[in-house]
């Protein structure tokens, strides 16, 4: 049977309700809280801060230490507390993209540390976890250059989808389907930060990344909505 249909009745090319508000950890030097649909994200900000021990510094330059973590209960099936091999690499991708927005030559020896904690899990948290980073970020004073949007295109049988969720992410009848996280710069629409779970065809990651391109612009606006101040809570 052809994917005519999304699962959860959504329009091809919507994204699920956003939940968007920064401000939320007051310890930290900058937060932000970032949700697609049932995927429910906080990142903090500390820094930058001397980095130690001092031989790990960068001398002309500053650093983004990413640390990425689902609490135990943020899936169905209890996840295992401490860090995994793919919270591992999240980290070190969601830290990557980070990096080429921020003027770190603006912090030479220091260090920028973003923690990103999953509170509820329904599929894209890497993607929903940049996106607070980003504001949290913003919110911490930190020098950017601009900010950074992202969102999770799948391909399921012959269709192009916004923002997947955990069943699409499952979903295995005909052709089966593609995962493909983009992350995109807020003025230069640069690509920073892109993976991909499938396959999927030269001419339909082309409509994969216009997809992209203008579900990213949509995020920006909640972003900013939020920098201003403003709580942002769909249902």
């Amino acid at each position: 049977m052809a994917y005519t249909k999304r699962l959860d009745g959504r329009k091809f090319d919507e994204l699920r309700p956003i939940k968007a508000e920064v401000g939320v950890i007051p310890n930290a030097d900058g937060s932000a809280l970032f949700a697609f649909g049932e995927t429910l994200v906080i990142a903090a900000v500390y820094g930058p801060r001397p980095l130690h021990p001092a031989h790990m510094q960068e001398p002309d330059r500053g650093i983004i230490r990413c640390e990425y973590n689902m609490l135990p209960f943020s899936v169905s099936e209890r996840a295992r507390p401490g860090p995994s091999r793919r919270s591992k690499e999240i980290s070190m991708i969601t830290a990557n993209a980070l990096s080429s927005i921020v003027d770190l030559t603006r912090f030479p020896g220091t260090v920028i540390d973003v923690q990103i904690l999953i509170i509820q899990a329904n599929a894209s948290t890497r993607c929903a976890g940049i996106n607070a980073a980003s504001m949290a970020l913003a919110h911490a004073g930190i020098v950017m250059k601009e900010l950074v949007s992202s969102v999770s295109i799948g391909k399921i049988d012959d269709k192009i989808v916004v923002d997947v969720d955990k069943k699409e992410e499952d979903y295995s009848d005909g052709e089966g389907s593609t995962d493909i996280p983009f992350t995109l710069t807020s003025r230069s629409k640069s690509i920073v930060h892109l993976q991909l779970d499938g396959k999927i065809p030269l001419k339909r990651f082309k409509e994969a990344f216009l997809a992209a391109k203008t579900a990213c612009e949509k995020i920006l606006k909640y972003q900013e909505r939020a920098l201003k101040g403003e709580k942002i809570n769909e249902n």
